[in-house]
């Protein structure tokens, strides 16, 4: 599917001023955008946004993902002129994004207060590493010390090695989802009373807030949650497994799901042995039963073992690249990944519009700006009614 100008959605008329850099901020605008909302970025005039350049491969393209329904306008927010510049601009906003580190608007002569005292309906989404208050406040926080700090790092690879990363800046993106989240809630209570709010998402608290049972169990029983590697303990099966031709993940830790995996390996003995018939039993012979299936799945290709698991109806499926992805049916039938107009590279394809709306879908209207401000004087023209 081609996705390009043209369409709504939820946030339509929505106006937003993303004044944020790398990752946490800029991703929060991508969200709000992709729900429809327009948003003004704002950007060092020469330089731009350092995601300009960041990616991998010999033709780095986040930019072009994260900065997609956005529109360039440069402003050195150093400089007088481009703070009052991004101050006429936040006075005709619903929503302004940053990600500075606190105090740093406040440097800048923007202080959120005084923004809200000439906008009363202003909301301010404010991703920081820590928080707008506290003693670490003032820190510096990239998203890898904000899972560090909020357990998730110390969880991730193997005992006998040290922590490792999930591969993805799952802390700056969890933050600015929360961050997107707040806005909505807070467009919600600004629907009812006029007034706005300012949203303070720290990267470490959003990282808690997936990190399930972890801080409730030391709470109740003094469990620490420890590193394991590619299995959660207790829980069996749950692993990936090795086939001819590559790795296969299965998720039978059910009883009923185990009979039937059972069944599909000719051995539904397994599931009547008391060894391996009920969930605490088959979580205390954790690797031994991973070794059995292990066994029997190396005998299989990818493609026998998940037809085999389709027909018995066990959750199980291939570990995906983006090749993968690209070549998969399903991916295709959801329109999970789109193609974008690029001016440079003609065309490029990136992941969709998600969550998906039934009545107010998301879209891709205008892909990333590629000039640093190019689009300056455009929003002048039509959130001012001015001339640069």
């Amino acid at each position: 599917m081609t996705q390009a100008e043209g369409g709504g959605g939820a946030l339509a008329g929505i106006r937003v001023v993303e004044m944020g850099q790398l990752i946490a901020g800029p991703f929060c605008g991508q969200l709000l955008g992709d729900m429809g909302a327009e948003i003004v970025k704002l950007e060092p005039p020469g330089t731009g946004d350092q995601m300009r350049h960041w990616g991998q491969g010999d033709k780095p393209s986040w930019w072009r993902v994260i900065a997609r329904n956005k529109y360039s306008v440069a402003a050195d927010l150093r400089e007088e002129e481009g703070q009052q510049l991004a101050r006429d601009l936040i006075a005709k906003a619903d929503i302004l994004v940053e990600n500075f580190r606190p105090g740093t608007l406040e440097k800048w002569n923007l202080d959120p207060a005084g923004l809200r005292r000439d906008n009363p309906g202003l909301i301010v989404v404010r991703v920081s590493g820590y928080g707008q208050t506290g003693p670490y406040s003032a820190r510096a926080g990239f998203g890898g010390i904000g899972e560090a700090m909020g357990g998730w790092r110390g969880i991730v690879g193997y005992a006998d090695r040290p922590p490792a990363r999930m591969g993805v800046s799952i802390g700056d993106t969890l933050a600015a989802t929360y961050g997107c989240m707040g806005a909505l809630a807070a467009l919600h209570h600004r629907s009812k009373t006029g007034q706005g709010q300012i949203v303070d998402s720290a990267l470490y608290e959003a990282v808690l807030q997936v990190m399930e049972s972890t801080v409730s169990d030391y709470s109740a029983s003094g469990t620490k949650r420890q590193r394991t590697g590619s299995t959660l303990p207790g829980i069996a099966p749950s692993n990936v497994y090795p086939c001819k031709d590559g790795e296969f993940l299965i998720g039978a830790n059910q009883d009923g799901v185990f009979a039937r995996l059972a069944a599909a390996m000719g051995r539904p003995d397994l599931a009547s042995d008391e060894r391996y018939a009920t969930h605490r039993a088959r979580g205390a012979r954790q690797a031994e039963l991973d070794a059995i299936i292990g066994k029997w799945t190396r005998t299989l290709t990818i493609a026998e073992l998940e037809t085999r698991m389709i027909a018995a109806g066990v959750p199980a499926g291939r570990v995906f690249d983006a090749e993968d992805m690209f070549a998969d049916p399903h991916f295709a039938a959801r329109d999970a990944l789109v193609t974008v107009p690029d001016a440079e590279w003609g065309e490029i394809r990136m992941q969709g519009v998600f969550p998906k709306l039934s009545a107010t879908p998301g879209s891709i209207r205008r892909p990333a700006p590629l000039g640093v401000g190019q689009d300056t004087d455009d929003v002048l023209k039509r959130w001012l009614g001015r001339e640069r």
